[in-house]
């Protein structure tokens, strides 16, 4: 397998170079709903094990939501299971009680800062008015935040 090979070879630079790297390993047979549901599971376990022999960490498997599939993910992969999150997905202790090693958020915030900035230049074009503005993180706050 392609992805494999360059699994292997990342493992390898960094080990010559004297760099602690964490290879996550992103297998997208869930999100991409790759070949028949019934060996989506299988499949996505035989990546992540041939994956973790090529010298990955963990994996991250986005896409999957369900509480049965995340559960055996983590109990079918022999590493760390990383998770996308998002509406519809469990919560963050529930994924910690299932054995997720790390919950990814991705492009949602990105996504939902865009629906707030629709909403917000629809009401001011519309209405005329700001409420999709409240509440907001104050200015002072904000640079606070990013010293």
């Amino acid at each position: 397998m392609e992805q494999c090979a360059r699994i292997a070879a990342a493992r390898q630079a960094a080990e010559a170079a004297g760099v602690a790297l964490f290879v996550n390993a992103r297998i997208d047979t869930y999100l991409r709903a790759v070949g028949d549901p019934a060996q989506r599971l299988a499949e996505t376990l035989r990546r992540a094990e041939a994956f973790l022999a090529a010298g990955a960490d963990g994996v991250f498997v986005p896409g999957v939501v369900d509480v049965q599939g995340i559960a055996a993910l983590v109990s079918g992969v022999d590493g760390p299971v990383n998770v996308l999150a998002g509406p519809g997905a469990p919560t963050v202790a529930t994924l910690a009680e299932l054995g997720v090693a790390r919950v990814s958020l991705g492009s949602s915030l990105a996504e939902a800062a865009y629906g707030l900035v629709r909403r917000a230049a629809t009401e001011a074009l519309t209405g005329g008015t700001y409420t999709a503005l409240t509440p907001a993180t104050s200015y002072g706050e904000l640079n606070t935040l990013l010293r």
